[in-house]
């Protein structure tokens, strides 16, 4: 028998009741799983200690260390975070349109739950929490399978919210798979019948395996190669800070930008200021006209040439990719060229190229004078995500309650039959 099938089954048993709950009893089970978070929190601090430990003591990176590490405030933010998704409107049940056909059918579009969903993710424990609230809210079971770098970790967060359903809930509606074996992804992606959608969000190599490997539906998210274009019209302050906030605020995370397209027209006053504002904070691999473009080198610049592949590549580090270009229009070759299809913005004060921008640029986010930390299903009143999709069918950027959904047709007749 298959190592899993019990948990498929007892997901799919767990998603048929909790399909039919109201969103009273959602919100009252919801509120209870916060409440048992926040009281398990020196439990879940300490297996958070021993992930961060085991990952710094095997090399990670210290930006991907960020990304795994919780404190209280993080946890408050995780308990803070289900308190919005209760906050939210219920989307099942939805009439979303309704209408009387030639045969005098009235046909209603309804929103139904997905079903039960699958996240794989990496690293993030606050992803355990989001995940599984925005499932709940939305009426779906769901099988976690997180890294087995945040696996202590996200063991104490699934016990903590199983206990918090104890008392009113449905403790079966979510799981972890946490064997650690790559032989569970297999199987997972292999659970026709039992999963009806799998999430990947991490790693470009994460994603590709599910997305290679899965023989259920996938709702792709993407890797963050994001990038900035400062056009010459551009507030010189206002771009420096806003470069310097992509980049450093969080680098571990997708939506950090990776390269800066800088016009040259702007580059010589542009690549002094920002030189200054990254040393000693940022490593820069420039081109040769960005490279001239900095002049004195500021105290502690981290500099390199850039190579090809930098183009390519999401760095999730203090490493920012610049490049001159010497025009709007090849700005707009290379994101399409190297992006990901994330989040991409311009900095201008010319309205005719922002269009232009927002409409050639093929991303999920575009962003026109702002930073693109801001591509994150808090930040667009999702109350959390399940991760940012990049792809174009079904939901599109990040993706909170609405992506959780199908839709079912309710059809009323009088008694009538095709001729």
């Amino acid at each position: 028998m298959s190592s899993l099938i019990s948990v498929f089954k007892s997901l799919k048993a767990a998603g048929d009741l909790l399909a039919q709950a109201d969103r009273k009893t959602k919100d009252l089970a919801l509120g209870k799983a916060a409440a048992a978070i926040e009281a398990a929190r020196e439990e879940i601090l300490a297996a958070n200690a021993i992930d961060v430990e085991k990952a710094r003591a095997g090399g990670m990176k210290e930006a991907l260390i960020d990304r795994l590490s919780l404190n209280p405030a993080r946890i408050k933010g995780i308990c803070e975070g289900i308190a919005k998704v209760i906050r939210l409107d219920d989307p099942i049940g939805r009439v979303k349109a309704g209408w009387i056909t030639p045969d005098n059918l009235f046909i209603e579009e309804v929103s139904v739950p997905m079903g039960t969903v699958c996240i794989i993710y990496e690293s993030r424990p606050n992803v355990t929490a989001d995940a599984f609230s925005l499932a709940y809210k939305a009426g779906c079971s769901i099988l976690l399978r997180g890294s087995s770098a945040a696996l202590e970790s996200n063991r104490a967060l699934v016990r903590a919210i199983k206990r918090g359903l104890k008392d009113g809930g449905i403790p079966g509606a979510v799981e972890l798979a946490d064997s650690g074996s790559r032989d569970e992804i297999d199987e997972i992606l292999s659970a026709r019948g039992w999963i009806d959608v799998v999430l990947p969000r991490g790693g470009r190599e994460l994603i590709q395996r599910v997305v290679s490997n899965a023989k259920i539906p996938v709702i792709e998210t993407g890797e963050g190669n994001c990038h900035i274009y400062v056009e010459p019209s551009a507030d010189i302050d206002a771009a420096v800070e806003i470069i310097a906030n992509a980049k450093l605020q969080r680098p571990g995370v997708c939506n950090a930008v990776e390269t800066l397209l800088l016009h040259k027209d702007i580059a010589k006053v542009l690549m002094p200021l920002t030189a200054k504002r990254l040393a000693g904070k940022a490593e820069l691999r420039c081109d040769r006209e960005a490279m001239a473009a900095i002049g004195p080198l500021p105290q502690g610049l981290e500099l390199k040439d850039a190579v090809e592949e930098d183009w390519g590549t999401e760095f999730l580090d203090n490493i920012l990719a610049v490049k001159v270009v010497a025009s709007l229009d090849e700005a707009i070759e290379h994101i399409n060229s190297y992006g990901t299809k994330h989040s991409e913005a311009i900095l201008t004060n010319d309205l005719k190229a922002a269009e232009e921008f927002n409409r050639r640029v093929d991303a999920a986010c575009v962003y026109t004078n702002a930073s693109t930390r801001f591509t994150d299903g808090e930040m667009f009143g999702f109350g959390a995500e399940l991760g940012i999709s990049t792809q174009k069918f079904h939901v599109r950027g990040p993706m909170g309650l609405e992506a959780l959904t199908a839709i079912k047709y309710r059809i009323k007749g009088t008694g009538q039959i095709r001729a």
